[in-house]
C-alpha cells in the first residue's frame, strides 16, 4: 500500500467524514463510482441484512423484468403440478384422452388464467380441494399483483439526480497555479436548481510511525450554483492551504488516496431536493489536462448545443 510520509502542515484535516482513521481496516476505496459505499456486511444472517425493497427498486431495469418473469412462470408451475398431482380429473374441461404433457400444458395455462384472475371458462375446478386450491391461488396473484405494481410505480416515480460525472478527475492549469477539476452535467430534460457540491479527499498518511486515513474538505471555487443547465466544472484551486499543494504526477501515482465527490440540487419535475455521489481514486485523476468544451451554438445560432459524449473529453496540456 502506497501513503504519505508527511502531507502539507497547513491543510486542516477533519475527524467527521463518515470514515474510520485506521486505514488497516480498510480495503480498497471509500465508495465505488456509482456512490455506493465500498462495504461488505457480515456478521447477520443474509435476510436479515437485505432490504428487498431497496433491491428491487435500485437494481437494473432488465434484471427487474426478468425476476417478475421468472416469477411468473415458476408460481404457475407450482401450482399447476398441484393440480396434476391432485388430479387432472378435478379440472373439468381438460382433455384426459391427450397427452400427459398436454394435460399438464393444459394445467399451467389454467394457473396462469387463475392467477390473472382473466377466467376464460374453458377449465373450472371440480371438487373441494381443487376448488380451495383455485381460491388461493386467486388471492395469491392479487397480492403479487399489488406488490409489482407498487414495484413499478416506486422505480418509475423514485426521485434520481440525472447528473453525469466525468470518468476522471484532472488536474490542470489555473489561473497562475494548478487546481483540481471535475465535470458534471444533467442529461435528461430535468431542471436543476440550488445545487451544492462538496468535495472529501481521503488520503494514508504515515504520522508518527503510524499509518491512518486523514480527511480534507477541499474548497472550491464555487461550491454553489443558481442552475445547472450546461455543464459544471468543480474547481479546486490548489493553494498553500490545499493538502495536495506540492503534489505532482508521481505523488498521484505512488499515494493512495480518493477524493470523494458530493452533489445535492433541487430538482423542479420531482420538486424535492435530489442527491448523487461518486469518487476518484488518484489513479483516476490525470495530471496535466484540461476539459474539452462540450457546449455549442447551433448552425443558425438559435441554440446551445450541449454534446453529452464529450462529457470526459480533455487534452493534455502541461502545468507549471
Amino acid at each position: 500500500m502506497a501513503f504519505l510520509n508527511s502531507i502539507n502542515t497547513k491543510a486542516k484535516a477533519f475527524f467527521n467524514s463518515g470514515f474510520g482513521t485506521n486505514s488497516n481496516s480498510y480495503g480498497g476505496r471509500f465508495l465505488n463510482k456509482d456512490g455506493t459505499a465500498n462495504v461488505q456486511k457480515r456478521g447477520m444472517g443474509f435476510f436479515n441484512r437485505i432490504s428487498w425493497y431497496h433491491t428491487l427498486l435500485d437494481m437494473p431495469t432488465w434484471k427487474f423484468i426478468m425476476i417478475i418473469l421468472i416469477f411468473y412462470i415458476v408460481i404457475n408451475f407450482a401450482f399447476a403440478l398441484i393440480y396434476f398431482v391432485i388430479g387432472i380429473e378435478y379440472l373439468n374441461g381438460i382433455d384426459t384422452s391427450s397427452s400427459t404433457w398436454v394435460q399438464f400444458g393444459q394445467a399451467y395455462f389454467f394457473s396462469a388464467q387463475t392467477f390473472t384472475t382473466v377466467g376464460y371458462g374453458h377449465i373450472s375446478p371440480s371438487g373441494f380441494l381443487t376448488s380451495a386450491i383455485s381460491a388461493a391461488e386467486a388471492l395469491t396473484g392479487l397480492l403479487s399483483f399489488a406488490i409489482a405494481t407498487g414495484l413499478f410505480f416506486g422505480r418509475f416515480s423514485k426521485p434520481v439526480a440525472f447528473l453525469k460525472f466525468s470518468h476522471n478527475a484532472i488536474i490542470a492549469p489555473y489561473q497562475d497555479i494548478t487546481a483540481l477539476m471535475i465535470r458534471i452535467t444533467p442529461y435528461k430534460n430535468t431542471n436543476f436548481t440550488d445545487i451544492e457540491a462538496k468535495i472529501t479527499l481521503g488520503m494514508n498518511v504515515l504520522e508518527n510511525g503510524n499509518l491512518s486515513n486523514k480527511f480534507y474538505f477541499l474548497d472550491l471555487e464555487y461550491d454553489k450554483i443558481n442552475a445547472l443547465n450546461l455543464s459544471w466544472t468543480l474547481v479546486h484551486p490548489i493553494t498553500e492551504e490545499s493538502p495536495l499543494f506540492q503534489f505532482d504526477a508521481a505523488n498521484f501515482a505512488n499515494t493512495t488516496g480518493e477524493i470523494m465527490v458530493y452533489i445535492k440540487t433541487f430538482d423542479d419535475m420531482y420538486s424535492t431536493v435530489v442527491a448523487t455521489r461518486t469518487s476518484y481514486t488518484f489513479e483516476e485523476v490525470v495530471y496535466g489536462a484540461k476539459f474539452k468544451p462540450m457546449y455549442s451554438r447551433s448552425s443558425d445560432n438559435s441554440k446551445t448545443i450541449l454534446h453529452l459524449n464529450m462529457l470526459n473529453e480533455f487534452e493534455r496540456q502541461p502545468v507549471l
